[in-house]
């Protein structure tokens, strides 16, 4: 196949299908009306005889009304209008549309885009060719790449810097991104996929899908790695919301809402991003080697990053300043069910005395009226359990725990003499707050109260 080919090699290849040489001079055809990403009816897509690509341009100077462009139509001037070379560029790639329709979250995540930076917000139209027939796309998503270079490779020659480039690619969008920053051999400044689309990519090899050669830094976020996203690390860090599978709040009976049962999950990364980048609290993980650690506390401070923990959001290199980035490293965060999504993650300690039966204690962690609750299982074999929790109040503004023994009909221990109780807020920082040397006994729940000012 002709995809290992350079850039070079590539815009030759398709001189038939892209007139490149009108890039070179010409004017931008400025559209009368504001521009909208297209409709795809049955129809249309029935009658197609070749891929459309079209783009949308927003910039602080025409924030409410996008210009739209594509290759043929660059005739007179070398950029685009209100394309600014010395800003950053955001570009925008959509995924997948099963029924044609226009992707509605675009315009949002364009305006956040703006509200935080000023750039230019390149929008990627090709909902003509990403409809319907979904292995039909993803015959077709390296074609899209490819139209996408050639505009990059134009914006190049007129000023922009590759490492200016920031994509932003949702599900399929996220490996049409991966093959863009291919083309470009990695020198594209960040690709961030928003739950890269794991059908037909699973065990693709690395040329085919994204990884972390396709940029200088590529941040995933991986909400629905058992159903439409993908499974494994395919970034220098990649984010596994609740283990990146199952999300709060999303529906989990096929009776709910079709959106709920069937894309909630996958499209909460994108949900999530647009929280972060509202900049509504901090969305920080921690790496582990696994979700199951994570929650039972193995993990507890960021040191494979020399103590600085990644976040979701515009920071450069996510936060992480450890040079080189590591590549393919899982880092783990818990969220809520509803925006802004932010949880903190608390780790409970429980050591207790030795138990001649099994039993079972209820944890909660209040404030006001927010609460967290944690059932853990106790055996005769284990006398200390540690659990992560995630709570939308920091440790320091939880006003009190409260611990039951909920053991009433199968488990016979009556008493459960507990040594200490910790709590400490993760990444391990402060001194975690203890309390010591005190019985839960069944029927009388047993609660401590804090008394606490947050730094």
């Amino acid at each position: 196949m002709f995809w290992g080919y350079t850039v070079t090699a590539f815009l030759c290849a398709q001189a038939l299908h892209i007139r490149s040489e009108e890039l070179d001079v010409g004017e931008l055809q400025e559209d009368i009306a504001c521009a909208d990403l297209t409709n795809t009816t049955w129809q249309q897509y029935r009658q197609r005889t070749e891929l459309q690509v079209r783009y949308l341009l927003l910039t602080r100077n025409n924030l409410e009304c996008a210009q739209a462009f594509n290759q043929e139509s660059l005739s007179k001037t070398q950029l685009p209008p209100y394309f600014n070379t010395s800003l950053k560029s955001k570009v925008i790639v959509h995924g997948y549309r099963a029924r044609g329709s226009k992707p509605s979250w675009v315009t949002d995540l364009a305006q956040v885009l703006l509200r935080a930076e000023d750039v230019n917000v390149l929008i990627v139209d090709w909902v003509y060719g990403a409809s319907f027939a979904y292995n039909l796309v993803v015959q077709s998503y390296k074609e899209v790449a490819l139209q996408i270079s050639v505009l990059i490779n134009h914006l190049q020659k007129q000023g922009s810097k590759l490492d200016s480039f920031h994509f932003i690619g949702i599900s399929l969008g996220a490996h049409v991104s991966g093959f863009v920053g291919t083309l470009f051999e990695g020198k594209i400044g960040r690709i961030t996929a928003l739950d890269p689309a794991g059908p037909m990519f699973k065990r693709a090899d690395t040329f085919d899908r994204l990884d972390p050669s396709d940029a200088k830094f590529v941040d995933v976020i991986h909400t629905d790695s058992d159903y439409f996203g993908i499974s494994i690390p395919i970034g220098h860090v990649d984010f596994f919301l609740n283990g990146g599978n199952d999300q709060p709040g999303c529906a989990r009976s096929r009776f709910d809402s079709m959106y709920g049962y069937v894309i909630c999950d996958h499209m909460r990364a994108l949900h999530v991003y647009l929280s972060a980048l509202n900049h509504s609290c901090a969305l920080t993980a921690l790496p582990c080697t696994s979700y199951e650690d994570f929650l039972m506390g193995q993990c507890v401070d960021c040191n494979v990053f020399k103590g600085t923990c990644p976040s979701i959001g515009l920071k450069e290199n996510s936060g992480i300043t450890v040079l080189p980035v590591p590549k393919e490293q899982k880092v783990f965060l818990m969220t809520t069910s509803s925006a802004p999504f932010c949880a903190h993650h608390i780790l409970v300690e429980l050591e207790v005395a030795s138990l001649e039966k099994s039993a079972e204690i209820e944890l909660t962690l209040l404030k006001g009226n927010q609460k967290v609750e944690k059932r853990l299982r106790l055996q005769t074999d284990k006398t200390v359990y540690k659990t992560v929790l995630a709570h939308q109040a920091p440790l320091c503004e939880i006003e009190s725990i409260i611990l039951r023994n909920t053991g009433m009909r199968f488990y016979r221990q009556t008493d459960v003499h507990v040594r200490s109780v910790c709590l400490l807020q993760l990444p391990r920082r402060e001194t975690p707050l203890c309390v010591n040397k005190f019985d839960v006994r069944r029927g009388a729940p047993w609660s401590h109260d804090f008394i606490q000012v947050c730094n």
